[in-house]
């Protein structure tokens, strides 16, 4: 390491800390000593040194420090450790460590990745992972050897990817040279390659389940593929195999009259000659869920904004959609029909027309989308909505304004930058007058008149409390989705905000006191299902130190029983060791002498995704090795390669750190202060100074 002192004041500055030294000394040794003279000259000195190198210091010198290190060539042997490498990698690993060894005996500094993206003991690795992403290990690799002097990975590997994008599409700063192992020529096989299905189905629905089917050299050959629930066939198809390359996708439909999910299994018949039945069957899990979200939309009259929120709305196959038009059937719909939310277009009106039905909506407390027009009886919607109160002029004068976004607003998760497009929109209409939001109400959108900028609201939202309002103050929003397809030949942005707004307006609010939840409501074999648990007071403040007991079933019915307490260090409870398939579980505790319970469901998949395709790909490897600038290679041309590397090694890099301190900072020349200063005191007292 190399120091460097520097100034920030001009060096003959320190002629006045030398003159302040001496000074001081002299003023405190001139009398006559009550100790001999050359006492006296050395306690002079030490005390004149001390209080010029205070003096030094208080003019705030620094010290530039160098640290120069050797940073060695390095080599990285990167492990496709996947099930699909299996005895090829195993056997090639004892040349891999051989390897290894060789290049640390000349002078690299040797490391080993597995897939697990941690660095690997080659005498303990083990090739059982079920799935590869080549991509995330070199992205790893990367990573953890950023800005060191890696110029070679070494990537054992069958080329097969069965997850992630492929790595040949990254660009590295490394070559990558591909160690290429497995068999190449395609097995006799058939397999179901892949399997196509909604995640959700509606209770008593029919819905479709595709199944592909893939097979090798097994012309002429035929069997059945059948779609299967708890054992139970649902249907049969023939498949016959007319070419040795083949692929066949097969169209199932099925229908549910069980809520929750469902565990289907699509299953190939055995085929003679074909290397492995494992890959023969696939499990899908689809949520059989009761119904949509229902939603009635109620307006006055036929308007042009009805078709626009009702393709808004059925854009969304969550939603069930109602229409009542009150001036051409005057029958509003029973309030007790549970809706999840209600529009209501230019309701309350002039004409009186539903006024009476908003009065019910808002006693049930159910969540209200207010929309005025023309004929909206302004100051009635004003003391109904509870949320924007505008006090319009006496001649019910309408205003044409624009769309501005509030930047501010975060309760919805929306683009800013695209929301600009709601001021190139045509205007609304909207009554002129005095506007106000009340407390706990959000502005989404502001009022613009031409180019002047308002704060007066034009679509708020309001979630507080027993009810969830929203108020948009014009009408017109079908002149805005048809201006923006005009102008970008799509209908997203104005779209968008509105079905975020639906949304957060009809999703039910979770009051429970007492939630245990699975953190996905998927997992995969050998990954630990982790339960949140939440436990809240009256006034929902989370609260903690409960006993819960949770209770695990499988399909077959064989259940599991748990015990924990819910602390604040450890919120989550852990579950490990459960085979694939469906489980449902039930929590209870109990608050206050009564007993609260919570029950839901999750789903273990095994996609053994390593038995979907185990014919080696040489040329996705060869390609990686060409565009990073890398070698093809093979295990019987490895020890070559080793002797390339060798003979071409890259020089060691040579790395500086510098930093900067204040002098005053060290710790070492506090000690020689402190130490100088104790031993001139302790000599005075010595010699009964004072």
């Amino acid at each position: 390491m190399r120091s460097e002192l520097i100034f920030q004041t001009p060096y003959w500055f320190i002629i006045f800390c030398v003159l302040a030294g001496l000074a001081y000394a002299w003023l405190l040794y001139q009398p006559q000593p009550a100790w001999g003279k050359k006492l006296n000259y050395a306690l002079a000195a030490v005390r004149g040194i001390v209080v010029a190198l205070i003096c030094f210091l208080l003019l705030s010198p620094l010290v530039r420090r160098t640290q120069t290190s050797v940073d060695k060539a390095k080599i990285v042997f990167a492990i496709d450790n996947s099930e699909s490498v299996g005895k090829h990698g195993q056997a090639a690993m004892e040349q891999v460590k051989a390897a290894a060894r060789e290049l640390n005996d000349s002078g690299f500094e040797v490391s080993i990745e597995s897939l697990e993206g941690t660095q690997a003991n080659a005498d303990s690795l083990a090739f059982n992972q079920n799935k590869t992403n080549l991509a995330n290990l070199l992205q790893t690799v990367r990573t953890n050897f950023e800005g060191r002097n890696l110029t070679d990975v070494v990537l054992l590997s069958d080329g097969i990817v069965n997850q992630g994008v492929s790595p040949t599409y990254n660009r590295y700063p490394f070559r990558v040279n591909a160690l290429a192992i497995g068999d190449s020529v395609p097995k006799l096989d058939i397999r179901v390659k892949d399997v196509v299905s909604n995640r959700i189905a509606y209770l008593g629905n029919e819905f479709p389940i595709r199944a592909e089917i893939a097979a090798n050299g097994l012309q002429g050959k035929s069997t059945t593929v059948t779609l299967k629930q708890n054992g139970r066939v649902i249907q049969s198809q023939p498949v016959v195999i007319d070419r040795a390359d083949f692929f066949k996708a097969f169209d199932f439909k099925t229908s549910s009259a069980q809520k929750g999910v469902q565990h289907y299994t699509i299953e190939l018949g055995a085929v003679s000659g074909e290397t492995s039945g494992r890959n023969n069957r696939k499990d899908v899990y689809i949520d059989i869920i009761d119904g949509r979200q229902k939603i009635l939309l109620m307006a006055l009259a036929p308007h042009p904004d009805i078709k626009s929120i009702r393709s808004v709305i059925e854009a969304n196959d969550n939603y069930e959609l109602d229409i009542n038009i009150l001036s051409i059937a005057n029958n509003p719909p029973a309030t007790t029909k549970p809706y999840d939310l209600v529009i209501l277009h230019q309701i309350p009106n002039v004409l009186g027309l539903g006024n009476t039905q908003v009065r019910k909506l808002l006693d049930a407390k159910m969540p209200l989308f207010f929309i005025l027009g023309n004929q909206s009886a302004v100051p009635l919607a004003s003391s109904l909505n509870r949320s924007l109160f505008i006090n319009a002029s006496a001649n019910n004068q309408i205003d044409k304004v624009t769309a501005r976004f509030n930047p501010s607003f975060s309760q919805l998760n929306l683009d800013a930058e695209s929301l600009k497009l709601l001021e190139r929109l045509p205007p609304l209409s909207v009554p002129f007058g005095e506007y106000n939001i009340s407390s706990g109400t959000e502005t989404i959108l502001y009022q613009k008149v031409g180019t002047l900028n308002t704060n007066k609201p034009l679509l708020v939202l309001n979630t507080n409390g027993d009810q969830k309002t929203a108020v948009l103050a014009g009408e017109g929003i079908w002149q805005w989705r048809q201006e923006e397809f005009a102008q970008t030949s799509k209908q997203e942005v104005v779209d968008n905000l509105f079905q975020k707004l639906i949304q957060v307006l009809s999703v039910k609010e979770d009051r429970r006191k007492f939630r245990v939840y699975p953190i996905s409501n998927e997992f995969e074999a050998g990954e630990q299902v982790a339960f949140q648990t939440e436990v809240y007071n009256d006034i929902y403040e989370p609260i903690f130190g409960q006993e819960v007991k949770l209770e695990l079933v499988d399909e077959k019915g064989k259940s599991k029983q748990f015990t924990y307490t819910h602390a604040k260090e450890t919120p989550r409870f852990n579950v490990s060791g459960l085979a694939d398939g469906v489980y449902r579980y039930a929590a209870s505790t109990t608050m206050k002498g009564k007993q609260e319970n919570v029950s839901g469901q999750f789903v273990i998949r095994n996609a053994d995704l390593e038995l979907s395709n185990t014919t080696a790909d040489f040329g996705m490897l060869r390609d990686l090795a060409r565009r990073s600038g890398g070698t093809f290679i093979t295990p019987a041309s490895l020890q070559q390669f080793i002797q390339k590397l060798k003979t071409d090694r890259p020089a060691d890099r040579l790395d500086s750190t510098e930093d900067m301190v204040e002098l005053i900072y060290l710790k070492w020349l506090f000690l020689l202060l402190v130490v100088l200063l104790g031993a001139e005191w302790g000599l005075r007292k010595y010699h009964g100074g004072y």
